[in-house]
C-alpha cells in the first residue's frame, strides 16, 4: 500500500510542478525541477528495496515515512497552506530537500539501532 501511495505521490507532485511551471519556457529548468521533485520518491523506492533485509519494525517505520513524505509533499505542493508570499518554485526546492533530510535521518536511526542490537 505504501508503494502505491508513493507512486500516486510522485505523479501528483509532478502534476503540481508542471501546473505551477506551465509558463516556463526553459526545457532544461523543467527537467532539473522534475529530477529534483522525483528524487525523494526514487530514494524511498531504493530504500524500500534495501529494507527487505531489515527487521519488521524498521520496515514499518520506513512505510510510515513513505506515507508522511507522500502526503506532506502533496499538501505542500497543492497550496493547501497558501503561498505565504513565497515564489511558486520555492516549495519545489524546499520540499524535496526536507524529504531527503527526513529519509537520511530515519535511515541513520534505523541503522544505528540495528548495529547496537547486533553487537
Amino acid at each position: 500500500m505504501a508503494l502505491i501511495a508513493m507512486l500516486v505521490g510522485a505523479i501528483g507532485s509532478l502534476f503540481y510542478m508542471f501546473n505551477a511551471g506551465h509558463k516556463q519556457n526553459s526545457v532544461i529548468l523543467i527537467m532539473l525541477f522534475t529530477i529534483w521533485v522525483l528524487s525523494p520518491f526514487v530514494g524511498l523506492l531504493i530504500t524500500d528495496k534495501i529494507s527487505k533485509r531489515w527487521k519488521v519494525l524498521s520496515r514499518v517505520t520506513l512505510y510510515w515515512l513513505i506515507l508522511v513524505i507522500t502526503v506532506g509533499s502533496l499538501i505542500c505542493y497543492s497550496c493547501a497552506f497558501g503561498q505565504l508570499g513565497a515564489k511558486p518554485a520555492f516549495k519545489f526546492l524546499v520540499v524535496p530537500l526536507i524529504s531527503w533530510l527526513l529519509l537520511v535521518t530515519v535511515i541513520l536511526i534505523v541503522g544505528r539501532k540495528s548495529t547496537k542490537k547486533a553487537s
